[in-house]
């Protein structure tokens, strides 16, 4: 918490990490305690980081999982499997996978999306901060990528890579309560920022972003405060995006649960927040996603080595941080 006494009125977001099908073939199993929490907030935001296709166009590519597709059914399935509501959820497509079935798939991913009624940030159509309603409030996403897997004349015309605050336009933010911005950045596979993401972060904090949640590490990485702004570094994946047969610390994700404040005096501010920890446990071909604290034995007690080791002097008993 870090409003005390906390305000009367909040709005609730919760950020997911990276959604894809590479490793799941059918929609995951949910444990109930997270999707309780999911149906908690006012809006849910993630980072779609797979085409939606009905047929992928690189076929030998998706085959090997370098090149990432999922259907418009397995979204839908996915998405109710861990009680998302549709009409709550907001997924960015600023990362490098978004044109890995060309520019069709990219305008077929867009289609289904809409069909399915989804909202999206990260698209130069949309600009560089798009507006979404949470609850009372109104929150700027300003959603980039600073990676990108096809040629950048395809890339840059339709996915941002607007990761300078200084080139936002001012009227952008107009209205919105709280900016936060959604970065696909660092490498992949470190539980630690380079420095080089460290001192972006301060240059969004330092022009008014209250709150940034990054992607594409497919790893849990730290979370920090840059004076009134909110960091967190990487989330890990919420689906299995990176390799079908992934080594145990990469199947540890996280939920930030962020409530922000929408009494009159305090509008926009971050009122508390926390990170949920859990696993995506194999389950032939799909997978169980179970909370850090329903884990046992050997698995819970490494788990809880690692995220001591990334989070130190934090509780992360039952999942906090």
């Amino acid at each position: 918490m870090l409003m005390d006494p906390p305000p009367a009125r909040t709005a609730r977001l919760a950020f997911i990490g990276d959604i894809s099908a590479v490793a799941n073939r059918d929609a995951p199993e949910c444990d109930p305690a997270i999707t309780a929490l999911l149906a908690s907030a006012d809006l849910v935001i993630g980072n779609c980081e797979s085409p939606i296709v009905e047929r992928p166009r690189a076929v030998l590519g998706t085959w090997f999982g370098t090149h990432h597709a999922m259907t418009e059914r397995f979204l839908a399935d996915a998405l109710a499997a861990v009680g998302i509501s549709r009409e709550k959820l907001v997924l960015s497509l600023a990362n490098n996978h978004v044109l890995d079935q060309g520019v069709a798939g990219f305008e077929e991913t867009v289609g289904a999306l809409r069909r399915l009624g989804i909202r999206t940030i990260g698209t130069v159509a949309g600009g560089p901060v798009q507006q979404n309603k949470a609850g009372p409030l109104s929150i700027g996403f300003a959603a980039f990528t600073l990676w990108r897997n096809a040629t950048a004349a395809a890339f840059e015309e339709r996915i941002s890579m607007l990761g300078d605050p200084t080139r936002w336009p001012e009227e952008a933010n107009a209205g919105a309560d709280l900016l936060c911005a959604m970065p696909h950045w660092d490498w992949e596979f470190r539980h630690f920022p380079r420095p080089a993401t460290r001192a972006l972060a301060g240059r969004l904090a330092g022009h008014g972003v209250r709150l940034i949640v990054g992607h594409h590490a497919h790893v849990v990485q730290p979370v920090e405060r840059i004076d009134d702004s909110l960091v967190a570094y990487g989330l890990g994946d919420f689906l299995g995006t990176a390799l079908a047969w992934q080594p145990w610390p990469g199947r540890i994700g996280s939920i930030l649960v962020v409530d922000v404040s929408a009494d009159a005096a305090t509008r926009g501010m971050i009122a508390a927040y926390r990170l949920h920890f859990f696993m995506r446990l194999a389950s032939g071909d799909h997978e169980r996603l179970m909370p850090m604290e329903a884990l046992d034995g050997a698995v819970k007690g490494r788990v809880a080595a690692r995220l001591g080791e990334i989070f130190p002097g934090r509780s992360i008993e039952g999942g906090d941080a």
